[in-house]
């Protein structure tokens, strides 16, 4: 929503500081400029993606309307997953939780947690880390530079469509100013014509390099900023599964203990205080 009211800002501040000088907004209104430009930008964006790489980037953009931030709920609601699992492990032992783990759809624990259970890449990271520890010997060094990998992966596999909208973005003000050669290359076909025709058709061209410029600054660009930031959020989560799960397997913390270090690199505006997990806890474990 944030998103759709930062583009209708962006258009009616142009628009109405060009009205304010009395401009005539048909003018701007140019389709075989639009057609260059876009239709040129949509083609180099195919050249450089492969179809997965389109699909993905298509999907995110989507995500730029629908996307829900993370709030503090979000993140209560996995530290009292691991909670569960943690206290589970420490009263009945790691073989407690393979069946958990092998199927959580049909989890006693998972269950509890539909929000975290939506959460596919989430779900995945504590599945496998949990499974490899259950059937492994893996030193806890290894388990932390596997879990490492698994992240630094994911967060750059979620920064490809962001950098792909990017590239576009820097493409458009070049394409505009290609739109506006081409208008002036028609105007010099039209030099014996009068003055109001050229000054038309002169017009005509520099709007080539005006929606370049502004679908750059105005639209695409930002568009790849928010998906950045997407990106950087969706790995802020999964970092607080894995300083956990860090602490609880590799650190045999308690199982509070292990909460309290995921709880302590939540973002702050997200993070809910020691006595709201404390309490949490507690209501769980009844």
């Amino acid at each position: 929503m944030i998103a759709i009211i930062g583009f209708i800002v962006v258009a009616g501040a142009i628009a109405g500081g060009y009205l304010m000088e009395h401009g005539n907004l048909g003018v701007l209104f140019q389709p075989a400029e639009i057609v260059i430009i876009f239709g040129a930008a949509f083609g180099a964006f195919l050249v450089a993606s492969p179809m997965k790489v389109v699909k993905s980037t298509v999907g995110s953009v989507l995500k730029i309307f629908t996307n829900k931030p993370y709030v503090k709920a979000d993140y209560l609601e996995v530290l009292m997953l691991l909670s569960e699992i943690f206290y589970k492990i420490r009263k009945q032992g790691l073989v407690s939780i393979e069946g958990d783990v092998d199927d959580p759809k049909e989890s006693s624990i998972f269950k509890n947690y539909p929000n975290v259970l939506k959460n596919h890449h989430a779900m995945t990271f504590v599945t496998d880390t949990l499974r490899m520890v259950i059937t492994s010997t893996i030193e806890p060094h290894e388990l932390e530079a596997l879990m490492d990998a698994e992240l630094e992966e994911h967060h750059e596999d979620s920064l490809i469509p962001s950098k792909n909208l990017t590239t576009t973005a820097d493409a458009l003000p070049g394409l505009g100013i290609v739109a506006a050669v081409l208008g002036v290359v028609l105007t010099m076909g039209k030099i014996g014509e009068p003055p109001e025709v050229l000054g038309h058709s002169i017009g005509a061209a520099l709007v080539g390099t005006f929606l370049g410029v502004l679908m750059c600054y105005g639209f695409v660009g930002p568009m790849a900023k928010n998906l950045e930031y997407i990106a950087q959020e969706d790995l802020q989560y999964l970092n607080v599964l894995k300083i956990a799960l860090k602490s609880f397997v590799s650190n045999n913390a308690a199982p509070m203990v292990a909460i309290e270090f995921g709880r302590r690199i939540i973002p702050a505006k997200q993070r809910p205080t020691f006595l709201e997990v404390e309490e949490a806890v507690r209501q769980v474990r009844k």
